[in-house]
């Protein structure tokens, strides 16, 4: 089961130095931070193919309503590739960084997200999980993840963190989107570091996407599939990182923890079989990922009875639940830290 949204000071003052290291000794002997080429060479190529099995499939389709079903095909292979995009990211897939970022600089370029901007957010979540100043995970200003931020929104954006639980997934249709416009603004700005690169791969996505959706399509047709597509993509994504930090603890400066229980008491993971795994990009194992960012994906199963024997050993909070009572957990948050909100909106009637 799950724990609750408070922080949990389990070990928080009394942790040795060590058990990090001690954790690091037991999964190294295991080898589960060795690299996997032959899973990733097959995982690369068999996405790829069916990516591109998709494509042909559009071009052969043409101007048809039957598209719809090809862009929700579309939203899961974007999902997908940016999951791969997320292990290079990690390191999972080679040993040396160039060789990562290569992937990753290709598979920010076919779903249209700019792999700089992400990796600079991306690592600035894993330094500080649920950190409410300094994860931009948590800075979302249509959301409220505590009840401080839920007493600063004003406006447009204090109504929709009033409503934020009823609005949590249809938001999610936005998402998409989001992450291409935030894409472009990082490289306009020239916040990424290899901004010519960037350029090319964000303006090729683009033009590309653009040119062939409406070139084989109707507009009518056109402008529905990139709803669909955009959309269903949104969502997906949201719905695979959201289960992993959202309505555990959050902490301040404040906050004295250890790296292993800032990482394992801020996380949960999600419980099921091996098309979770699948489904969420190996993302269902947060707590371990978060641990050890660099394991590929494919040992996160493997390690999770070690880690989890680790932290029950130590008597560290160890949150895990099953898919569907993880977005439970995830929406009473959201309904708990906006209930100010509407308490308020109540007394001023």
């Amino acid at each position: 089961m799950s724990t609750p949204s408070t922080p949990s000071a389990t070990g928080r003052h009394t942790a040795p130095r060590n058990d990090f290291a001690d954790l690091a000794h037991l999964v190294r002997r295991a080898g589960l931070l060795d690299r996997r080429y032959g899973y990733y060479a097959a995982k690369i190529s068999i996405t790829l193919l069916v990516f591109a099995g998709g494509c042909v499939a559009f071009a052969v389709l043409g101007d048809s309503w039957w598209q719809l079903a090809t862009a929700v095909f579309f939203a899961v292979m974007f999902a997908q590739i940016a999951f791969l995009g997320h292990d290079a990211g990690h390191k999972q897939i080679f040993r040396t960084r160039r060789a990562n970022d290569v992937l990753g600089y290709a598979f920010g370029g076919i779903v249209g997200i700019s792999y700089g901007w992400w990796m600079g957010t991306h690592t600035r979540h894993h330094a500080n999980p649920n950190h409410e100043d300094e994860d931009p995970d948590l800075d979302i200003p249509l959301l409220a993840f505590t009840h401080g931020q839920s007493r600063n929104r004003r406006g447009l954006v204090r109504w929709t963190a009033k409503h934020q639980a009823a609005l949590f997934f249809p938001l999610l249709l936005l998402e998409g989107l989001s992450l291409h416009w935030a894409s472009i603004q990082a490289v306009w700005r020239g916040e990424v570091k290899d901004r010519r690169i960037e350029t090319v791969l964000l303006g090729a996505h683009i033009a590309g996407y653009l040119t062939v959706v409406f070139l084989v399509l109707s507009p009518p047709v056109a402008i529905a599939f990139i709803a669909v597509h955009q959309g269903l993509w949104g969502v997906y994504m949201g719905c695979s990182f959201a289960p992993g930090h959202k309505g555990m603890p959050t902490y301040t400066d404040a906050s004295t923890l250890d790296f292993l229980r800032k990482q394992v008491l801020t996380s949960r993971n999600v419980c099921g079989g091996r098309w979770v795994d699948v489904a969420l990009g190996g993302l269902n194992y947060q707590i371990e990922h978060h641990l050890f960012p660099t394991m590929p994906r494919v040992n996160l199963r493997r390690a999770q009875p070690v880690v989890r024997e680790f932290c029950t050993q130590r008597g560290i909070d160890y949150a895990q639940c099953g898919l569907m009572r993880t977005y439970r957990y995830v929406l009473q948050h959201f309904h708990d830290v906006s209930a100010p909100l509407r308490a308020l909106a109540r007394s001023t009637r």
